[in-house]
Formats: structure tokens, C-alpha cells, sequence
């Protein structure tokens, strides 16, 4: 351990070399420490924050805060109009949306397929029954709809289909699903749900990221999906509920639970339903923004290393005269280590003034706005202060051994400048 009046020393040593050190110099360490800094936090914010615009858009498009489901024993939820009267009631709730959701499949171009052993340009796919005014309220669906327009409560015959189901606008194919050709709005298609077949037009196409759970659906008029179906008991499959600001959906979900729709339905939060794969892929992508991270540290640290030995290298003479007149060697390598600190320091504080004034809050506004998703970055505040924590314990490294390296050669040595 360093004594106190050692530590003094070296303070006093810092400062009046950082006071006397070229501007420039100084510059130069304080920038790298900030773009190592930001490469610490951006890369795998951005990262993470790519899979969290996924999530994002899941809860704001599907299931909401909460969501009221069909058991897994049962093809929809029981007592559905005594349910969904109770959640209307119940001043917590901002907005909800009731779903009639059957498989089936949809097929274009039938009416031109000549060759009886052509294949099929259709393609299985979820068709929802939905309350068109109650739907955009919850999910804002009908800005997603960028050709053609949206459904209208009296619409008849007509359906909205999301962009992965039209070979125009598909980003690739997915598994289960091959995007129809030559169709567009005005189109007519043929919707087949248990064997029951009807031809419906494409009213508008829903184009929208990727991996929405917009894109690969057609939505039509509750009603209409019943009857084609032959649900005539308003049994429906699903209830997306969004919550007032403030209200706790865990509490909302055991309210739910309590009041006994748990014994008809599967009653979740958002962190509940979504998909196991979609936090998968967000830790995965935070262990590679972490390794990516670490390279960038490495880089920063070797480069702080290089600055700060030759440095001590050209005051070589000055560090054996200090030895001469009674320095001792650890007061020195304080001094150096102080100023390790002052550049990790201020690098880092300049960085999360541009990280948590800027950069955050832009980006939270304005997403990146990529195929994949609407990308956010994510700095949560306490991993935050670890990479900044880790930045300065590489800093300190990086200063104090070349410090430790000149001051540990001969004392007339260093003052003759002899090897």
C-alpha cells in the first residue's frame, strides 16, 4: 500500500505534468478513452437494441401488456362474451382488442392456373377476425397499411394481407409460408378455413418489418371470419389488452386470475408471452457485442500503454533526477497512475455526457430504422458504470506498467541516459 504522504507526492507530480504536458498528447488519450468508451456501450447497445425493437414491436402489435389466450386443451376461450365484458370494465385497461384467429390457407392466380399438375400458388397462414376499429386503436395497424387502404367495419368480402405473404414485398421466405405472386390491392383471392372456401378481395397490404407479427397474416371483419368458420358462439381466441400508464401488469394479470378467467383462459404478461427464442437471440447478441467490446479495450489499452511509455521513456532524465533528490519510486508510479485516472475519468464522463444526453434519447425518437426492426440502443445505467468501471481498471493497468518500468532502472542510468 501507498503512504499517505506518498500519494501526495505523486499528486502533486500528476498535476504538474498534466498541467505541463502538450495539449495534444493529452487530446489524443482523452479521445481514445471516449471512442473506446462509446465502443464499450454503443456496439452492444446497438446489438441488443435490435432484438429489443423486435420485442418492442411484439408487444405493441400482438399481445400488448397483458394477454388473454385459449388454453392449450381447448380450440378458444370459453365464456368469451362474459370475459370480455368483465376486462371492459375495468378502469386499468387503455385499450383492447378481441381476435377470432383459425388456420388456413390463402391462394392467388387459381383462375388462370391451366396445367392441372402445376402447383398451387397459395400458402398456409393465420387469418384474424378482428374488430377493425377496436384493432387500430390497440395496435395502430392501419398506418401499416401503405398500399390499398384498411378495413372498415361493414367491409364484406375483403381482407388486409401482411407484406410476407406477397412475393413483391417479402424479405425471404418463411418457413410454412410462400409469398403469392402477381397479387395486389383489387386482387382476388381464395380464403379456405376447415374446409370451407370463399373468394374474398385484397382490400390493402400491411407492409411492415420483417419479423412483425403484422407481416405474415390476413386480417378480415370478425364477423365475417365467424361465419366462414362456422363459429356462431363468440368464442374467441384471443384478448391483447394495453394497460393505462402506470398500472403494474403483473398486478393487472393476478386480478385477472383472481377473478377467475385463469379457469378458461391463459391469462400472461408481455415478458410471458413472448417467444423463448427472442430472449435467446437478445443474450446471445449481448455476449457478441461483449467480445466485440473487449477487442476495442485490448486496442485502447495497448494504445494508452504506448502513449504513456513513451512519455515516461522521454522523461527518462527527469524520473532519475526526482530518484536523486529522494523521490521515492513509488511516488512516481502514483503520479503516473493519477493520470492514468484523470484520462479514464474524463474520457468516461465526456462519453456518458454524449451516451445519456444524446445518444440514448436520439435514438429512442428517431429508431434506426433497418429491415429486421426499428433499433434502439440499450445502456442500462448499472452495466453502464461496469464498462466504465472496467475502462478505468484497464487504464490504470496500462499507465502504471511502463511507470514501472522506467522507474526500476538504475538510478545514474536513467540520469546519463544509459541503456
Amino acid at each position: 500500500m501507498f503512504s499517505l504522504l506518498t500519494i501526495r507526492v505523486g499528486w502533486f507530480l500528476a498535476w504538474r505534468q498534466i498541467r505541463r504536458s502538450s495539449i495534444w498528447t493529452t487530446s489524443l488519450i482523452i479521445f481514445v478513452i471516449l471512442l473506446t468508451f462509446l465502443n464499450l456501450v454503443v456496439v452492444t447497445g446497438i446489438l441488443v437494441g435490435l432484438v429489443q425493437g423486435i420485442t418492442d414491436l411484439y408487444r405493441l402489435q400482438e399481445t400488448g401488456d397483458v394477454i388473454v389466450s385459449t388454453l392449450d386443451t381447448k380450440n378458444y376461450i370459453e365464456q368469451s362474451p362474459q370475459i370480455i365484458a368483465f376486462i371492459e370494465t375495468l378502469p386499468q385497461v387503455e385499450h383492447m382488442t378481441a381476435r377470432y384467429i383459425a388456420q388456413g390457407t390463402i391462394e392467388a392466380n387459381y383462375k388462370t392456373r391451366t396445367d392441372p399438375n402445376e402447383k398451387p400458388n397459395e400458402s398456409g397462414v393465420a387469418i384474424v377476425g378482428i374488430d377493425p376499429i377496436a384493432e387500430n386503436a390497440f395496435s395502430g395497424v392501419a398506418r401499416n397499411v401503405q398500399e390499398g387502404s384498411y378495413l372498415a367495419p361493414g367491409d364484406f368480402d375483403q381482407v388486409v394481407v401482411g407484406s410476407q405473404l406477397i412475393a413483391k414485398y417479402s424479405f425471404g421466405e418463411i418457413p410454412g409460408i410462400r409469398p403469392l405472386k402477381n397479387v395486389g390491392p383489387g386482387s382476388t383471392v381464395r380464403i379456405t378455413v376447415g374446409g370451407q372456401t370463399r373468394e374474398v378481395v385484397i382490400k390493402g397490404i400491411l407492409i411492415d418489418k420483417a419479423n412483425s407479427p403484422l407481416s405474415s397474416q390476413v386480417f378480415m371483419p370478425a364477423a365475417q371470419l365467424r361465419e366462414l368458420a362456422r363459429r356462431d358462439d363468440y368464442s374467441i381466441n384471443q384478448v391483447a389488452i394495453r394497460l393505462a400508464p402506470g398500472v403494474d401488469p403483473v398486478a393487472f394479470r393476478d386480478l385477472l386470475l383472481r377473478s377467475g378467467v385463469g379457469r378458461f383462459a391463459k391469462v400472461q404478461t408481455f415478458e410471458q408471452a413472448i417467444p423463448n427464442g427472442v430472449e435467446d437471440v437478445k443474450n446471445t447478441f449481448a455476449v457478441l457485442g461483449n467480445a466485440i467490446s473487449s477487442v476495442g479495450l485490448v486496442v485502447a489499452s495497448i494504445t494508452i500503454f504506448i502513449v504513456i511509455f513513451i512519455n515516461a521513456l522521454t522523461r527518462r532524465k527527469f524520473i532519475g533526477i526526482l530518484k536523486g533528490i529522494g523521490i521515492s519510486p513509488e511516488a512516481i508510479e502514483v503520479a503516473y497512475l493519477l493520470q492514468s485516472l484523470f484520462y479514464a475519468l474524463v474520457g468516461s464522463g465526456i462519453g456518458l455526457i454524449i451516451l445519456f444526453g444524446f445518444l440514448v434519447p436520439y435514438i429512442s425518437a428517431h429508431p434506426i430504422n433497418l429491415p429486421i426492426s426499428n433499433t434502439i440502443l440499450v445502456a442500462p445505467v448499472g452495466e453502464t458504470m461496469v464498462r466504465v468501471l472496467l475502462l478505468v481498471i484497464a487504464t490504470l493497468i496500462a499507465g502504471y506498467i511502463p511507470a514501472r518500468m522506467i522507474v526500476k532502472k538504475n538510478t545514474l542510468d536513467s540520469i546519463l541516459g544509459r541503456n
